[in-house]
């Protein structure tokens, strides 16, 4: 029971009140598909056949507008969808 306050403690926030054990986990599922969609979608631009990234792009996307994903947070899933989508196709392209 002592950690958990710690941890709850540890993750104070003004604004919010104070993060649980299972927020930081929901937090970090997110930030997890954020790296995979990015990482998928410049391995795509780089290699259009590449059927691992094409496949990890439309389970995140997916992941993104599910009921799921509104479980885990306020966030507009297909919102952020769309802002990663922008992102990746704004950057300047990479070299091979």
């Amino acid at each position: 029971m002592g950690k958990m306050i710690q941890v709850r403690k540890m993750y104070e926030n003004a604004d919010e009140g104070i993060l649980t054990p299972g927020d930081v986990l929901a937090n970090a599922i997110i930030l997890q598909a954020v790296k995979d969609f990015r990482r998928a979608s410049r391995k795509a631009l780089r290699r259009p056949d590449d059927s691992k990234a094409a496949r990890t792009i439309r389970e995140v996307s997916r992941f993104f507008r599910s009921r799921y994903f509104c479980l885990l947070t306020r966030l507009d899933g297909p919102e952020l969808l769309e802002r990663l989508t922008k992102e990746i196709c704004d950057e300047p392209k990479r070299p091979a």
